[in-house]
């Protein structure tokens, strides 16, 4: 009997991509990526966030190349020059140093913590939300309590109080917004713990022999995974502002390091006569933020289990 299994080969691949009847479970996995593509490019507005995290990236890849002075060159004799300074797109800060540089190598540092945060935060509060979540009882009680704790503080007063406990440094920042951002996510793992757990299939894979650990992580965690990728998003604005608090009050990253909350901290001094020194990191600030939050409402249009059209 002769195989008529469609293939890339026998039909273009857009069609492959968007059948409704995938031939293997790779190949349904393709599909519902390459739906969700299409469904995320729809949105401008998501795709404009997107646009301008990916300039991000690419600033920050290139820094040494694209920043026209030493961020850290001090120059007294051009100290304060307004913007369209000959030499100077953004003007230079009180010690003569080239904002527009400054603003490049800035664009590492918050990318960093970024990074290292959403590594930590998710991954931790993941992991007590669905241990929470399925064992249930006094686990549940104990951990879900801890979490309250956690959340009774505003972020950035806690934050502080890690920091100055921990010390100043970007390092401790990191360490300190971690500890305070992953509470929420520990909710949302818990709570669509809860729901998984009394599914069919849970039931089936309990009746196959599969302890508490391979379900948690194989059957659990990757149903709570487009849950966290939504809620990750959209709090990238939350802990850039935080960092950026934290170096506005000299617990982040340290001098001369040119991280964008450190320098709204060094312009403030100037707010009124030379404004452009605080103001363009605040506006470097905001555009991040807003180009995180813009993706996260895209991809919650396009991960969201709970929306119909998914």
């Amino acid at each position: 009997m002769t195989d008529t299994t469609p293939t890339p080969e026998s039909q273009s691949l857009r069609d492959w991509l968007l059948t409704d009847t995938p031939t293997s479970r790779r190949h349904a996995k393709f599909a519902s990526f390459y739906k969700g593509w299409l469904r995320l490019r729809s949105n401008h507005m998501a795709m404009f966030g997107f646009a301008i995290l990916i300039g991000l990236l690419f600033v920050a890849a290139f820094a040494p190349w694209l920043a026209p002075h030493d961020p850290y060159y001090q120059e007294l004799s051009n100290r304060l020059l307004p913007i369209w300074s000959e030499g100077h797109v953004f003007g230079t800060d009180s010690l003569g140093r080239d904002i527009l540089s400054r603003l490049i190598y800035g664009s590492r540092i918050t990318l960093y913590i970024v990074t290292l945060v959403a590594m930590i935060a998710p991954v931790a509060g993941l992991l007590v939300g669905t241990i929470a979540g399925y064992a249930g009882g006094w686990t549940d009680v104990i951990l879900m309590r801890i979490t309250d704790i956690f959340l009774a503080f505003p972020k950035l007063v806690l934050a502080l109080a890690f920091v100055a406990a921990l010390g100043a440094g970007i390092e401790n920042a990191v360490l300190a917004i971690s500890l305070t951002a992953w509470p929420p996510y520990a909710r949302l793992a818990r709570a669509e713990t809860l729901t998984i757990r009394s599914s069919d299939f849970i039931s089936a894979i309990k009746l196959q022999g599969a302890g508490p650990i391979r379900i948690i992580t194989r059957h659990i965690w990757p149903l709570c995974i487009s849950s966290l990728i939504i809620r990750v998003t959209l709090d990238m604005a939350g802990i850039i502002l935080t960092a950026a608090g934290l170096g506005f009050l000299g617990l982040g990253a340290q001098p001369p390091s040119p991280e964008w909350g450190a320098m709204i901290s060094e312009g403030r001094r100037f707010i009124l006569d030379h404004w452009w020194v605080a103001t363009v990191p605040g506006l470097a600030i905001f555009t991040v933020s807003l180009a995180f939050n813009l993706l996260g409402d895209g991809l919650r249009d396009v991960l969201d289990p709970k929306d119909e059209k998914s």
